[in-house]
């Protein structure tokens, strides 16, 4: 037996073991997910996973809708925004104000400037684990 072949066939044993493990309730995997951007006034979603719909609250301050809502909201999430402009103006991705609300059915997340003025940015990328 040649060394491409021990190679290939471990690979096959390593696949069907982890399938085994891995599958779609596993806590590693993300629950929900998005790309959206506010881009020409109005919410642009460019991709996403068990999203139902992106809502815009305010400048910066955006509500994530889940097509399945999670089982509580005790989910942990993390997101990264774009800057909107070329000239080093950085946008982030904040903690929750106090108005904010994360619950089974939505999140709200903000966008900010580095001097923490909630903005817009074209591009907010949003994962939810649970």
């Amino acid at each position: 037996m040649s060394l491409a072949s021990r190679i290939s066939a471990l690979a096959s044993r390593v696949g069907l073991e982890v399938k085994t493990k891995i599958d779609a309730t596993h806590p590693g995997l993300a629950r929900a997910w998005v790309c959206f951007g506010y881009v020409g006034n109005q919410i642009v979603v460019r991709s996403s996973h068990n999203v139902a719909s992106v809502t815009r609250t305010a400048a910066g301050r955006y509500r994530v809708t889940f097509a399945t809502a999670m089982p509580d909201a005790n989910y942990c999430w993390t997101a990264l925004a774009r800057s909107s402009t070329n000239s080093g103006t950085q946008r982030i991705a904040i903690v929750r104000s106090s108005t904010d609300l994360k619950t089974a059915q939505y999140v709200d997340i903000s966008c900010a400037t580095t001097a923490a003025s909630f903005d817009d940015s074209s591009e907010i990328n949003l994962t939810v684990f649970r």
